[in-house]
């Protein structure tokens, strides 16, 4: 992103620092589930990938990039060894620390990770492509494949543009009005353009589901486009 760019989606997003969950909530409300629900499948799923994929969640260092608020960061503490988080918006990074004393955070600068190289096991963006100028993707899957370690892997949860309800909510959500999104195929090619191997995912939530047997469910079907989320990963 531009600096330019940065400084947009940063002010765009610092206005929302205390009305986040409302916001999203008034977008979804018609599903009858609320954004606490999707935040827990997705923190779920991660945990569930990051321990099949890379290893024990407890030593690995993982960053959160587009972190937002840090909702996920409550569900994810304890559970992974060293968790980092970073976003444009200054203001919510400011209530993330707040809110998640334990977490490291940093403003990002826009354009380059405010991280060295090689630094983390895993790095991942839950519904952040889509807020990027889509000049900018090749640039933003680049940074994330930077800054894990070889070996590492890189996870994006993006929402699915096939599925009706999902371009419903987006096209409701007041800080959704930038949003362009990304097909499942067009993530896997990003992130194997900046040189990740074994790239790959599936659809999830074509069964609203966070563990138990509506899970087993939902993970037979993530070959079906119409989940109302998908999620890619790549190993550096």
């Amino acid at each position: 992103m531009s600096k330019k760019g940065l400084e947009m989606a940063g002010s765009e997003f610092d206005a929302y620092r205390k009305t986040y969950a409302d916001t999203v909530n008034s977008a979804i409300s018609f599903s009858g589930l609320d954004v606490d629900f999707f935040t827990r499948a997705k923190a779920v799923r991660l945990i569930d990938i990051l321990k099949r994929e890379v290893g024990a969640p407890a030593g690995l260092s993982v960053l959160d990039v587009g972190c937002g608020i840090g909702n996920y960061h409550g569900l994810l503490h304890g559970k992974v060894g060293r968790l980092t988080g970073v976003d444009p918006s200054s203001e919510c990074i400011a209530e993330a620390e707040l809110r998640n004393p334990d977490v490291a955070y940093a403003v990002s600068d826009g354009n380059v990770l405010p991280f060295p190289d090689n630094r983390f096991d895993a790095a991942y963006a839950i519904c952040v492509m889509h807020h990027v100028p889509p000049s900018k993707w090749e640039l933003f899957a680049q940074e994330l494949a930077r800054v894990i370690r070889p070996g590492g892997m890189v996870l994006i949860f993006e929402h699915n543009p096939y599925n009706p309800v999902t371009r419903r909510i987006v096209s409701n959500c007041a800080f959704d009005v930038d949003a362009v999104l990304l097909t499942k195929r067009q993530v896997m090619r990003h992130l194997e353009n900046a040189g990740l191997r074994d790239v790959g995912g599936q659809y999830i939530l074509n069964v609203p589901s966070i563990d138990g047997a509506l899970r087993r469910i939902d993970d037979a079907m993530g070959f079906v486009p119409l989940g109302a989320q998908y999620y890619v990963s790549g190993r550096r």
